[in-house]
């Protein structure tokens, strides 16, 4: 059996179809991702009893265990869990199952960039905040949230990058993303034009981290600039 250039575009418009579907799983995790990391980071920061002893563990185990055995555990673990209070959710769809995966995943590594691009503002910004009049939500809003996100924004775009490159364990509990649509093609083929397709999904992913990139790299600049205008 022939594999032929038009053999492999045809390849490239089947991986390129489940594109949507690998987008909407990026950022509507990373969405959710982004609250999680807030709420911990809030946590961790005002020590709230309890509530930082549980987002401690919840650091830990989400840091200690591969991606996708927290998937498994998501995806067959709840629905028995809730099946012992009564609560049927086997019917829900794959994209919930891993969406909620991915944003408890991602939200644990944003909490601590979040963390720790709040901390490294310093305390001294906020006091003198304080001296000019400026209530706790007025100094977070004007001085400490906006310099904590520039500070956040380089290690956030990586770790959405490592999101998108994790949207591809989507696969393993029968999701059909890009990376499943690869594996079925192969499947289809009989392994024929497995090096070239798979060559064809790395380059995807790889102009979408560019993308991804140039993004982070503009807002980056943007705020420099302001952040320069502000200065002056």
């Amino acid at each position: 059996m022939s594999f032929g250039l038009g053999d492999w575009i045809s390849m490239i418009g089947q991986v390129m179809d489940r594109l949507p579907l690998t987008l909407a799983l990026l950022f509507v995790s990373l969405f959710f991702a982004i609250v999680i990391g807030i709420i911990i980071a809030y946590i961790r920061l005002e020590k709230i009893p309890i509530l930082h002893q549980l987002a401690t563990i919840y650091l830990s185990f989400t840091r200690s265990t591969p991606l996708v055995v927290q998937l498994f555990l998501v995806y067959f673990g709840i629905p028995q869990l809730l099946l012992v209070f009564g609560i049927d959710i086997n019917h829900w769809s794959r994209f919930v199952f891993v969406v909620i995966t991915f944003s408890l995943h991602t939200g644990a590594y944003l909490s601590e960039v979040f963390r720790s691009s709040y901390l490294a503002v310093g305390k001294d910004q906020l006091e003198a905040a304080y001296s000019v009049g400026m209530t706790y939500l007025q100094a977070l809003r004007r001085i400490m949230i906006p310099q904590a996100f520039r500070v956040a924004l380089p290690n956030a775009g990586n770790h959405t990058i490592e999101l998108l490159k994790d949207t591809a364990l989507a696969f393993t509990i029968g999701m059909v993303d890009m990376m499943g649509q690869v594996l079925f093609i192969i499947g289809n083929n009989y392994g024929v034009g497995m090096f070239e397709i798979y060559v064809a999904i790395a380059i995807v992913y790889w102009v979408i981290c560019i993308v991804i990139e140039a993004v982070i790299s503009l807002i980056e600049r943007s705020l420099m600039k302001k952040h320069a205008s502000i200065s002056h």
